[in-house]
């Protein structure tokens, strides 16, 4: 990872510029024990399928991986230039850990695996992705996800 001392002037301070938001409250609430959750994932490593379209600057939108889908077939069109990629190149589990939730819910720690989930590219100014976020929340409700695990990349 790179750190901000060794991005260029202008890039470091577009980078500090980026707003962060604030909130009035945290709401918490309890949810149900891990053992009768369907989970799903959510990354931002701007992974999909060869078969869908790549990435593209600033986009908000997310990719849909279905639970079967093989390592060989999923692609990382992360567009940051600074992104390194050696991880996912040697293990898919370091921004997709698809199968560690497999093998938590083979050892009955959670209840199951969602048939579905999703990947966001990370490159993309938080603000712009609030609508798509949204959506996505409608359809995890409708295929039953009761949690995600979300991995930021």
């Amino acid at each position: 990872m790179v750190r901000l001392a060794q991005y260029k002037e202008s890039e470091r301070q577009h980078l500090l510029d980026l707003p962060c938001p604030t909130y009035a409250s945290t709401p918490f609430v309890s949810g149900m024990q891990l053992s009768a959750a369907r989970v799903a994932l959510i990354s931002t490593a701007g992974l999909h399928r060869r078969s869908d379209r790549p990435f593209a600057v600033g986009e908000s939108g997310y990719r849909i991986i279905p639970q079967n889908v093989r390592t060989n077939d999923l692609i990382m069109s992360h567009i940051s230039t600074n992104f390194d990629r050696s991880g996912f190149q040697q293990d898919l589990n370091t921004v997709f850990p698809l199968d560690r939730l497999k093998e938590l819910a083979m050892d009955g720690l959670i209840g199951s695996v969602a048939e579905y989930h999703y990947s966001f590219m990370g490159a993309t100014d938080p603000t712009q992705m609030e609508q798509e976020a949204r959506n996505l929340c409608s359809v995890l409700k409708n295929d039953q996800v009761t949690a995600v695990l979300l991995v930021p990349v």
